[in-house]
């Protein structure tokens, strides 16, 4: 029930997709999370608007569950984007602000400028991809209250198998994948978005 889209993805034809397969499927709204993301070429205070609305027309939808910077930006003026997501948070359009690729020097700086807790940075997370490990915002998240959200956790299905996945998934009855995916998901305040085309 949590959808992952952007404005970036199929240039918004992605959440014309999403809007019309839950319109389709008749759910309720409120019983799914819906997460979109603004382009680091929108993060001006009223790109960041204009982004929003376009997002939620596209989308079909009055509100969005989680709004996103989806890459930072050279020489953003961060404290300009935050004003325009702080809005959107207060116009009830948008309930939860986030962060995607931010390293933990950017991540503090947009707790800061956030009105409401920042809910997650979505990072590039893998049993083979552990920078944001390496670079201490796994750990900072973990101990901070903010979830990480791990996109790639099975390398855009360029997983390559290794002895320990391939023992692992053996003894299992099940795939490196299955084990891949399973080990993202039972890290601490990690949850993970795999990639679908289907």
């Amino acid at each position: 029930t949590h959808f992952d889209t952007s404005e970036m993805y199929a240039a918004g034809h992605s959440e014309t997709l999403v809007g019309q397969a839950v319109r389709e499927a008749g759910i309720p709204r409120e019983a799914l999370f819906i997460t979109s993301k603004v382009m680091p070429s929108n993060l001006k205070y009223d790109q960041v608007l204009s982004s929003c609305e376009g997002s939620l027309k596209r989308l079909g939808m009055d509100y969005i569950d989680l709004y996103l910077i989806h890459w930072p930006g050279a020489g953003v003026k961060y404290e300009e984007t935050f004003r325009g997501l702080n809005k959107l948070v207060r116009d009830r359009k948008v309930n939860h602000l986030g962060v995607s690729n931010f390293n933990l020097k950017l991540l503090k700086q947009a707790q800061e400028l956030s009105d409401t807790p920042i809910l997650t940075n979505q990072v590039p997370f893998s049993t083979s991809d552990r920078s944001y490990v390496k670079n201490g915002v796994l750990d900072y998240c973990q101990n901070n209250d903010i979830i990480l959200t791990a996109y790639s956790p099975v390398d855009e299905g360029n997983l390559r198998p290794d002895k320990t996945l391939e023992a692992i998934a053996e003894a299992h009855n099940a795939t490196i994948f299955q084990i891949a995916l399973a080990w993202v998901s039972s890290q601490p305040r990690v949850i993970t978005i795999p990639m679908s085309f289907n």
